[in-house]
């Protein structure tokens, strides 16, 4: 008698040598490992910070089904808030290639389905971009949740969905004044990125009531942002970054799982408001769901540990990760081997934080202060607030570094900009309340948004193809062509002619560099002394 078992096959164990900055590529994701080469051999505090960063070209990449939500309220007839919006749309349009699809819905006292999902090609940009230049009128009253329910809709009813991506882009000048609540719509899985739009002169409604409702919106989804774009002349580039992103998606539903190794315990885990589970007693990994990842765009994870201790000196693995996706059509999830990350326990060593760690953690807790300087805003303590981003300002210029940070200088500068609208009550109600929640939901989802001025949010969150895509835009507005998307293609391509097949590459030379280092280890334990 025979027995055929089925046995699942043991995935290689990668190691990360202690202290040094290694990473490992699975196809579109790339997992690098940074932390303190040393530790003392005694009970002792570490901090690992973990980078996820999509990798993929324009051409891989899945079609996207975009729905465009516009607002079209009385309020829009506003400073030429409707023909900006006409250029910005125009500009989307043109980006868009044949395996996209998209959908236009306008609301104001009703919402209306002026086109469904229809595949982008050229004689098809014709009619759109005929669709928006005469079919947008204006019409009344301002029901957000009527435009949201109608571009779920539209994404619920699909007849063919396997293998795409999906987003919504609502924008809206004026707070919801008739329907139901937009914040209790349920979007499921859908991401919603929100755009405020003329705040800075809405003398119509609330500006923060409807900054609350747009960010609420975007924050209900999963990997949505909410912009604030108060110059009305800044739409066009707030959607173009926006769409930058989109069209550039590199992976699907990105998991990573955080195991202790030899009796560490995670004391807490750093990474925003995505979702956790897990670090319990029962289940001591921690799994973190980030949904999807744009190519550049990267993740950071702070996991901070408590070391037990050792009765020598010992290099030992600390965290065992790993990470998962879907693939191109959604019907297989793809995994990382586990990676070890290793530290060596020395003497009464101290442990020397990196400091890329360091900017990471100065990012998470400056934006922690920016948040609390809101809430006393929020509540006419305006010299709490002021002071709260003194001392934020004051917390970085203590930061240890060696040179020039681009990160900590983004920080300084934002945290500048918030301070100058704090001194005015009446500047903070009216565009400064918006500029902060969406620099909040920004720093929370580590995802770009136009936070007021375009200028100064273009930062440590915009990916290379949002910051082409934001000069293309503003060429676009001056008269000048827009490239197409095999152009962008094109263009990305002469820059990394090896991007397409590096992730590949790059996970076989790490397979066989540890296999070497195997063959070295068993070598040495062979050979006699």
């Amino acid at each position: 008698m025979s027995f055929h078992d089925e046995e699942e096959q043991i995935p290689e164990v990668l190691n990360a040598a202690a202290g040094n900055d290694d990473s490992f590529t699975l196809g579109k994701a790339k997992l690098k490992i940074i932390n303190s080469a040393m530790a003392p051999v005694d009970e002792s505090k570490l901090s690992v910070l973990v980078e996820l960063t999509g990798l993929g070209m324009n051409k891989e990449r899945v079609g996207l089904d975009l729905v465009t939500v516009l607002d079209v309220s009385g309020s829009m007839q506003n400073n030429d808030r409707l023909e900006k919006l006409k250029k910005a749309m125009e500009f989307v349009i043109k980006k868009l290639s044949p395996i996209d699809r998209l959908s236009i819905v306008t609301f104001g006292t009703e919402a209306h389905k002026l086109c469904g999902l229809r595949v982008v090609n050229e004689k098809s940009k014709a009619h759109y971009i005929q669709l928006v230049k005469h079919d947008l009128h204006i019409d009344g009253w301002t029901n957000i949740a009527a435009g949201l329910q109608m571009g779920l809709k539209v994404l619920a009813e699909r007849k063919y969905k396997d293998g795409r991506s999906v987003g919504i882009m609502l924008m809206s000048d004026g707070e919801p004044n008739l329907g139901a609540d937009p914040t209790k719509v349920e979007v499921g899985n859908v991401p919603v990125y929100t755009f405020g739009f003329g705040t800075a002169t809405n003398t119509l409604g609330d500006p923060k009531k409807m900054a609350d409702v747009l960010n609420s919106i975007a924050k209900n989804s999963k990997g949505g942002t909410f912009s604030d774009v108060p110059n009305t002349d800044g739409l066009g580039a707030a959607f173009a970054q926006c769409l930058g992103g989109l069209l550039t998606l590199s992976v699907q539903d990105l998991k990573l799982v955080i195991s202790p190794q030899n009796k560490t315990k995670v004391t807490t885990v750093f990474a925003g408001d995505y979702k956790q589970s897990g670090n319990t007693d029962a289940e001591p990994a921690v799994t973190i769901s980030f949904g999807n990842l744009y190519d550049k765009e990267m993740r950071k994870i702070i996991v901070e540990l408590d070391l037990p201790k050792v009765d020598k000196e010992v290099t030992l693995p600390v965290l065992k990760i790993s990470y998962k996706y879907m693939n191109k059509t959604n019907t297989k999830v793809l995994k990382s081997p586990p990676i070890l990350a290793n530290v060596k326990r020395i003497g009464r060593s101290t442990p020397v934080e990196r400091e890329e760690v360091s900017v990471e953690a100065s990012r998470i807790k400056t934006a922690e202060m920016i948040k609390e300087s809101r809430i006393m805003a929020d509540k006419e303590n305006f010299d709490g607030a002021k002071n709260k981003i003194v001392e934020a300002q004051n917390f970085l210029e203590d930061v240890e570094i060696d040179g020039i940070n681009k990160f900590i200088e983004f920080l300084k500068e934002e945290l500048q900009h918030i301070l100058i609208i704090l001194q005015s009550p009446a500047d903070y109600k009216k565009i400064g309340r918006a500029l902060i929640l969406s620099a909040e939901l920004s720093h929370e989802r580590q995802r770009f948004a136009a936070r007021g001025d375009t200028e100064k949010s273009t930062g440590m969150f915009a990916t290379p193809r949002m910051e082409a895509y934001k000069k293309q835009c503003e060429s676009f507005v001056k008269g000048e062509p827009v490239p197409t998307a095999a152009e962008d293609v094109k263009e990305e391509m002469l820059a990394d002619p090896i991007g397409p097949i590096s992730g590949a590459l790059n996970f076989q030379i790490q397979i066989a560099i540890q296999a070497l280092m195997s063959i070295q280890n068993i070598i040495d334990s062979a050979t006699p002394y």
